[in-house]
């Protein structure tokens, strides 16, 4: 079991902060809550469940998932796997006997990776894309070279946070009405405001999805 401040905390003992000249006003992180923390006891395999669960639901009910830190890695494609390939489409049932032989095959990396020094794996962090078929710890390759277009997923840096949404212009405004759509209504849209700062980091072109428990 462990002791856990669930929004604060203090790490100094008072005699410390005393040789320091005491504790500084309005200094340190402020309250989500805008109320005093408490201490409680929760088992140590729960803290991050309960950690993230008070990050992601914020009082007002609005869940916002920007992050300051990208969790990204570069995409380098050093080995050459021959996969081989049906010659038919297969339904969701039992496949033909006659597709037993095989003909051709692709290496993954060629079919996924179009421009290497530009392409990058990116763990999502949220759920604010689920209806979008992609879930926290998700996979997704970006591809920083591509020129994002209408109803791209695509992710965004706002004010140095991150965020991955689906890129909407609404060419019929003049100049075009720029946002983005969070693909779960749990979460907000973004509408970048005039003074914000905001760029497209790359453009999301494959989600690496585990269809079977990791």
């Amino acid at each position: 079991m462990l002791f856990l401040n669930l929004y604060k905390i203090k790490n100094m003992m008072t005699d410390q902060l005393e040789k320091r000249g005491g504790a500084r006003k309005n200094a340190g992180r402020k309250s989500l809550y805008g109320e005093k923390s408490v201490l409680i006891r929760v088992p140590e395999s729960q803290v991050n469940l309960i950690t993230n669960w008070l990050l992601f639901n914020p009082p007002n009910g609005t869940k916002s998932d920007l992050v300051k830190k990208l969790d990204f890695k570069p995409l380098y494609a050093q080995t050459t796997y021959n996969i081989p390939v049906a010659l038919e489409k297969v339904a969701a049932g039992f496949p033909s006997p006659a597709n037993d032989h095989i003909e051709r095959g692709i290496d993954l990396n060629q079919h996924i990776i179009h421009n290497q020094s530009a392409t990058f794996i990116v763990r999502v962090a949220s759920k604010s894309m689920l209806n979008a078929g992609i879930d926290v710890d998700d996979e997704l390759v970006v591809d920083r070279s591509l020129e994002a277009k209408h109803r791209d997923i695509i992710v965004a840096c706002i004010n140095n946070e991150y965020t991955v949404k689906r890129l909407m212009i609404e060419s019929q405004f003049t100049p075009a009405k720029v946002w983005l759509k969070a693909e779960n209504p749990e979460y907000s849209n973004i509408y970048p405001a005039e003074n914000d700062e905001w760029t497209i980091w790359g453009v999301v072109v494959y989600n690496l999805k585990c269809m079977r428990g990791r």
